[in-house]
């Protein structure tokens, strides 16, 4: 009935490094657009991998390592700055009526004006493809909240970012 919890060893430890480092590493630079915190963060997040690795099932690394290092980058994030009301941001002030054409960098423009919790609920989802359950265990909030918060940055994504054909 019960299966066996296997618990991680250096090779499973090595094996999560290469597996999931460049993919951690992408999620934190994404939201704090800084390469040198971005590896401490990641730095950090192996070194608690490190010391749990025997608390940790193999089969969970992955959501373990996602999960540590947005909670190391949310500390870092609440220790520099006070975090924003989002609600009380004037979208005129962020708007723009240029036209562009690389889309890549009016979705990072757009991407940088979300609060943090949107910006990395936003990544998680749609760069990383995690289930709204498995954001909701990443970020300790529940699913309906993750839904609200996802739903909220794509509505302002949208109006930011405008059609696409005005972009093109």
């Amino acid at each position: 009935m019960w299966e066996a919890i296997k618990k991680m060893n250096i090779e499973d430890y090595n094996k999560a490094v290469d597996l999931y480092s460049d993919g951690v590493y992408r999620f934190i630079l994404k939201n704090i657009k800084d390469s040198e915190k971005a590896k401490d963060i990641v730095q950090d997040t192996f070194e608690k991998l490190w010391v749990n690795a025997g608390n940790v099932n193999f089969l969970k690394v992955k959501s373990y390592i996602f999960t540590a290092a947005y909670h190391t980058m949310i500390d870092l994030i609440r220790k520099e700055k006070r975090m924003t009301d989002f609600e009380n941001v004037r979208e005129d002030k962020y708007s723009h009526s240029k036209q562009y054409s690389d889309l890549s960098e009016i979705l990072n423009e757009a991407l940088s004006k979300l609060n943090e919790t949107q910006r990395s609920l936003i990544m998680l989802r749609d760069y990383e493809g995690y289930s709204y359950q498995e954001i909701g265990e990443i970020t300790g909030l529940s699913e309906a909240q993750v839904k609200v918060y996802i739903f909220r940055a794509r509505v302002f994504l949208k109006e930011y970012i405008g059609s696409v054909d005005a972009v093109i």
